[in-house]
């Protein structure tokens, strides 16, 4: 079976209430900085992304004042770097189409896109409340998702050896995260459904997780939690900095 490698990207700076979004209700009112995220995942021979990261400053500031992305931080821009461009990616996995998630998608003009029907089922015609998240044109703007051809899922797929895309709804309808295997156990890509490492600890005695603070169903939010707990030897959550300190997993 393939041994993959992976590598976090941070596409920008998003500026977030920390007890609105990353810990349900502990913190409100203090601003905090987490990472736009994507990864790029090989085993030497496939070229994946999961996510494609977030978009340039100024939108990246209508959606949250003060984010931004900086020169470099594009996704393709910082693809290059390592010497990989667009073109070698094959496969685009999104864990969610969420406007911090789904940006850059155009370049990637040979890759399959995959996405769960779910989710984008809910993305091209949300309710009021999740008009910003997916850019809905009646706020004036066209998501990059929109008339774009993907691939849809529903439920759990293998959708390369050693690499399985499985259902952790609550951050949005139809979010998904990624079980990667490697060379030191399966490492979870978790997208949103685990916002950061503080979601992993427990919030008393009798609540072994911190709920984020953003979701669509809080017990679909919870029991993905526990899914992801349960299946992966290695979580890697969708907005903490502290997943940069690692180059490249395992580490």
């Amino acid at each position: 079976m393939s041994k993959y490698r992976i590598r976090p990207l941070q596409t920008g700076t998003i500026i977030v209430d920390k007890g609105a979004y990353v810990s349900r209700g502990i913190g409100l009112g203090i601003e905090v900085e987490i990472p736009g995220t994507c990864w790029y995942v090989t085993d030497g021979r496939h070229h994946i992304m999961v996510d494609t990261g977030m978009c340039h400053t100024e939108l990246a500031d209508w959606h949250h004042h003060g984010s931004r992305q900086d020169p470099g931080q594009a996704v393709h821009e910082q693809l290059h770097a390592m010497a990989v461009e667009p073109g070698d990616i094959e496969l685009v996995i999104f864990t969610h189409l969420h406007w911090d998630h789904c940006h850059n998608l155009d370049k990637f003009t040979n890759a399959r896109l995959v996405v769960s029907r779910e989710e984008l089922a809910f993305a091209l015609d949300p309710i009021p409340p999740y008009y910003k998240s997916y850019e809905y044109h009646k706020l004036g703007k066209k998501a990059p998702f929109v008339g774009v051809d993907f691939e849809t899922v529903s439920g759990e797929k293998e959708i390369l050896p050693g690499l399985s895309l499985f259902p952790t709804p609550g951050h949005s309808p139809g979010h998904q995260a990624v079980a990667v295997e490697t060379e030191k156990g399966v490492h979870v890509i978790a997208g949103d459904a685990v916002f950061a490492y503080e979601n992993l600890k427990p919030a008393s005695p009798h609540l072994p997780f911190t709920v984020p603070g953003r979701f669509a169903d809080i017990i679909a939010c919870w029991h993905s939690l526990e899914k992801i707990a349960r299946r992966a030897d290695v979580i890697l959550p969708g907005h903490d900095m502290r997943v940069m300190d690692v180059d490249e997993y395992p580490a």
